[in-house]
């Protein structure tokens, strides 16, 4: 774990001032323009009030006229609801005035609690009653307008809103006002600009009618300003000025629309809590995408002007925080001692998070029974499986954890202490700005890690508080760079040591961990190599039962995939990575998918870059770069990807992302290719070689449909007798074989089963749909539920050969493996593991112990890393123009240099494939070692092989060097380029890494894994020789 003693850092206060805001002394025009002002007669129509009063008879003749003046002239209600609210409306409203004053009377409160609301299609009014810089009541309704009219706005259905607070009261004895919403659907002028166009950035060009009528030419120009900043940003753009002669100050954030929900009231209780209230306030949407706040605050008496500066200060240093966390149950607005400021409260969230995943679960008596237990045994492992599941569930829940953080303040204050002190990034506060109380009683220099511990051991009362408020202390420990005080951020992000892991649970240390929190999402990134790469996962839950199982196993599920990837790209120069993005219930993946990436654009990009952000403390001392690939619900969003990064100034932004559109980005799509599946045929190919078989002859069954990347190629490369296919929409079977032609047909179109002609199966064959129930099949067994059907069905057929092409992780498990094993047989003879961590490692175990040929996902299914990792160089070694005139298509064509590129790809792929097939096939033969077992021994050998190269001097050694790294790049690259301009343009880290990994992969799948250092030796000397 990184050393960051206090003496090597020096911060600020706990809670900080953002150095770089100040008010402005600009004078604001009250937005109350004479055209509305005249657009009503409140005169005549108070009379037309009076008018309905007095016949409907429901306040008494002689108290009608004083209830209509005092509601007309005393209140100081804006001119909106006048202009908007027809005289009967405005009868029942103070009807409905009058009995709330009788009603409260009679109970002798003192109080008036009002509650109107009036909605239509294209508008709606809510009008309460409300006390000044509280947040009881407020914050409900205006948490329902977020809800029902603010959060999800599109051009087509986006609402303005108008907020007023009356300036009298509504008794004389209590503080209430009347807080009145105004809702209007907006109408954008035709047509909506072209967003790439100057006119988009025009306010007057995108703007809604009716806004444009109400605004003075000052106020449009402070909105013109901000939105400038915010199609510039990602985040929120701020901007804040002091009303001349008062204590007001005008307030405008600007952001890009939806991209925050909740954002209207969270902005509520963070100015309650620092002594403000505001007067009016209003939300526009713009046709460009983007949504501007505007809020007039004002402190509550008595007025102090230089706290009103602190509080106003306070308040734009933590909008970016409600931004990105607008919904954090930690932060309440009451502004008592007790109650935690944005930022602790954000920090608590984070820990709440970070203990959910990282609490050590298991414990000293789970260890002791995995030491007694034979996990090579599949009962004893499914028993040992069932108890770490159970204790993972059972432990820690989110309640429990949630509740010590809560029942802690002051321990969580001194936490998030330290966490400032390291990482606030060295700058001179505003002066003039008086710390707030409860940082009066913070030390100057926050507690160490040690005193920390202490306080935490006696504090708590019990073993679970003490593990809890540690676990805070071990994210504080592991935090080597993070956003948190970046002003634009749009989420959170944490790039972590992940020397916290414990080693009984995570036994294969990465290199790194990013933990990313947004508003409504979570997310990982793990790799094991510095220069790493892999897919980034969008986990998808169909209901809230399935969301919670999801975000206990989220970095479980994150480590495993990483791990294996790292094994599969043992061959290549990025070791593994992946990243996993949790979406909550209801929220957009794709905007999920965007803030994950901005967030972590902010931990690579560095400050003096165009388009970077904020300068942060860096702990990791060194500049890091990321690959991303596609996975489950990113494969349409790397062309983003990597125009973001191109967009936030990072020069590698051609290398960020693989998957890449090939016409519009120069990408190497798997599926069109089928690179992903050449590899797996490989193995197939191999099997059927090894054995003498006919391919025509081999019977299969896959899961993945004619619908995938792996499912259709899977179809479209083969020639067998496939019975039947599993995929998201349900089973398709035919104990005959199922048509041929009408499977092709599928693949080439992309379809799932569910189109599958019935009338090609023959007489024993069906199909079962996931939404059908009590379904007969021809044996006359009903099927009562198709989606479980489904998602048993693999466990139930019988092949030669099965090929997992898609489905959920650990499919195959200890619990479930015994239902393939029927004595001395098995369902299947040949397994070929084409999806990642469909069978969990002792599952293979067993079915490897009854005689089934198994290669692993590690092994099989590396042909889409291969291909990932040659577009990832291809992206290093051209310059940008050369890039554009060989990667991008032209005339919807691609170049001959990129079909070249492409046919080089496969070579490499099929010759990965072929060599480690042969390596573990020949390992088997001569040890009897399982093969899932020997993929495992070649991954790590080679990969601990590649890092111990790295370290020796052989990459300097030129004519070896250069011998290896013809054999890195593909022919086509060098001869556009040459190899000696490709060794000065590509990272030198990147290079030693593929010259490391060449080497290894050569000698490991010639040699084996038990191959001695005599033999690398001679191997290497061979190498030279064949060189010279």
């Amino acid at each position: 774990m990184v050393d960051r003693s206090v003496t090597q850092v020096s911060r600020s206060m706990a809670t900080h001032t953002a150095p770089e805001k100040s008010i402005s002394s600009v004078k604001v025009q009250k937005s109350d323009p004479a055209s509305y002002a005249s657009a009503v007669d409140k005169k005549a129509q108070a009379k037309r009030v009076e008018a309905i009063l007095e016949s409907n008879g429901m306040i008494p003749r002689d108290r009608v006229h004083s209830e209509v003046a005092w509601f007309y002239e005393s209140l100081g209600i804006d001119i909106t609801y006048f202009i908007l609210e027809n005289a009967e409306t405005i009868a029942g409203h103070i009807v409905s005035l009058y009995a709330a004053k009788i009603s409260e009377y009679a109970k002798h409160t003192g109080h008036i609690k009002i509650d109107l609301q009036k909605r239509s299609d294209d508008s709606a009014v809510f009008i309460h009653s409300s006390d000044p810089g509280v947040s009881t009541i407020d914050t409900l309704w205006e948490r329902r307008i977020d809800s029902e009219y603010l959060n999800k706005p599109t051009l087509d259905r986006a609402f303005r809103l108008e907020s007023y607070r009356s300036s009298g009261l509504l008794t004389e004895n209590a503080p209430e006002q009347l807080r009145c919403h105004f809702l209007q659907k907006c109408q954008f002028a035709e047509p909506v600009p072209d967003l790439s166009s100057e006119q988009a950035q025009d306010i007057r060009a995108v703007s809604d009618k009716t806004f444009l009528t109400k605004t003075s030419d000052h106020v449009l120009d402070i909105y013109q300003n901000v939105m400038r900043q915010a199609l510039k940003n990602d985040g929120p753009a701020i901007e804040v000025f002091k009303v001349d002669d008062s204590t007001e100050h005008h307030v405008v954030i600007g952001y890009r629309m939806g991209t925050t929900s909740n954002f209207f009231s969270a902005m509520t209780d963070l100015y309650h809590y620092y002594g403000l209230y505001s007067t009016r306030k209003y939300v526009e949407h713009f046709s460009n995408g983007i949504t501007i706040m505007s809020i007039y605050l004002n402190p509550l008496p008595p007025t102090d002007t230089p706290s009103v500066d602190m509080s106003i200060l306070r308040v734009l240093e933590e909008v970016s925080l409600i931004y990105a966390l607008p919904d954090n149950p930690f932060f309440t607005a009451n502004g008592s001692g007790k109650s935690l400021t944005v930022q602790e409260a954000t920090y608590a969230y984070v820990g709440w998070l970070f203990a959910q995943h990282f609490c050590n679960r298991l414990g000293t008596a789970y260890e002791a029974l995995r030491e007694i237990i034979d996990e090579s045994n599949s009962h004893h492992a499914a028993v040992l499986h069932d108890i770490k599941m159970r204790l993972r569930e059972e432990t820690f829940t989110r309640q429990s954890i949630f509740e010590v953080i809560r029942n802690f303040p002051e321990v969580t204050r001194l936490l998030y202490a330290r966490f400032a002190y390291l990482h606030y990034s060295d700058q001179t506060p505003a002066t003039g700005i008086e710390p707030s109380a409860h940082e009066k009683l913070m030390p100057d220099v926050p507690l160490s890690d040690q005193e920390l511990y202490d306080v935490i051991i006696k504090s708590a009362s019990n073993s679970h508080e003490r593990q809890v408020l540690l676990a805070l202390l071990a994210f504080n420990k592991s935090v080597l760079k993070t956003n948190f005080y970046t002003p634009t951020k749009v989420a959170l992000s944490f790039r972590l040591d992940p020397s916290f892991l414990p080693e009984s649970e995570y036994p294969v240390k990465p290199y790194g961990i990013f933990f990313v929190v947004g508003s409504d999402f979570r997310g990982f990134h793990v790799r094991f190599r510095d220069v790493s790469r892999g897919g980034i996962r969008i986990i998808r839950s169909r209901n809230k039962e399935n969301y919670s199982i999801n975000q206990r196993t989220l970095f479980d599920e994150n480590y495993g995939l990483a791990r294996t990837q790292h094994l599969k790209n043992k061959d290549i120069p990025e070791g593994g990575a992946k990243g996993t993005i949790l979406p909550d219930m209801g929220a957009e993946p794709s905007r999920c998918f965007e803030k994950y990436v901005d967030s972590i654009l902010d931990l690579l990009v560095q400050p003096t870059s165009s388009g970077a952000k904020q300068p942060i403390v860096d702990f990791v001392g060194k500049e890091e770069i990321l690959f991303f690939g596609p996975d489950e619900g990113t494969a349409d969003l790397m062309d983003w990807g990597a125009e973001h990064a191109r967009k936030r100034g990072a020069p590698w932004w051609k290398s960020f992302t693989t998957g890449k559109t090939a016409s519009a980005l120069g990408g190497v799509p798997h599926d069109v290719f089928g690179m992903t599946s050449l590899s797996v045929r490989q193995y197939i190919h191999g099997i059927i070689r090894m054995l003498g078989l006919k391919e025509q002859e081999v019977t299969k069954v896959q899961t993945g449909g004619p619908d995938g990347d792996l499912g259709s190629n899977e179809i479209l490369q083969s020639k067998d007798k496939t019975v039947a296919i599993i995929d998201g929409s349900g089973v398709i079977h035919d104990p005959h074989g199922l048509d041929r032609e009408e499977l092709v047909h599928l693949a080439k179109e992309r379809k799932t089963i569910s189109h599958f002609d019935p009338s090609k199966l023959s007489k024993d064959g069906y199909r079962v749909l996931v939404e059908d129930r009590n379904l007969k099949l021809p044996s006359g067994e009903v099927v009562p539920d198709g989606f479980n059907f489904r998602n048993g069905a693999h466990l139930r057929y019988k092949a030669d050969l099965f090929v997992p092409c898609g489905g959920r992780p650990e499919s195959i498990n200890v619990t479930n493996v015994q239902q393939l094993i029927k004595g001395e047989t098995t369902n299947y003879k040949y397994i070929v593991e084409g999806a990642n961590l469909f069978i969990t490692r002792q599952a293979r175990l067993e079915l490897e112990k009854n005689g089934v040929i198994l290669y692993p996902d590690a092994s099989a299914n590396k042909g889409g890393v291969t291909s990932s990792s040659l577009e990832v160089l291809v992206g290093l070694s051209l310059t940008d123009e050369e890039y554009i005139q060989n990667m991008l298509f032209v005339d919807g064509k691609p170049t001959p240099f990129y079909m070249n590129y492409v046919r080089d790809i496969q070579s490499i792929i099929a010759r990965n494939a072929r060599g480690e097939f042969e390596a573990i096939w020949r390992e088997n033969e001569e040890t009897g070692k399982p093969r899932s077992f020997v993929s495992t021994d070649l991954s790590r050998s080679l990969n601990l092989l590649s890092l111990e190269i790295e370290k020796t001097n052989l990459f300097e050694q030129d004519t070896l060097r250069n011998t290896i790294l013809k054999l890195v790049f593909p022919q086509s690259l060098v001869a556009k380029v040459g190899l000696d301009e490709l060794v000065r343009r590509v990272p030198e880290s990147y290079l030693k890494s593929a010259f490391a990994a060449q080497v290894a992969a050569g000698f490991i799948y010639a040699k084996g894994p038990r191959a001695s250092h005599v033999d690398f030796y001679d191997h290497i000397s061979a190498l030279l020789q064949g060189s010279s």
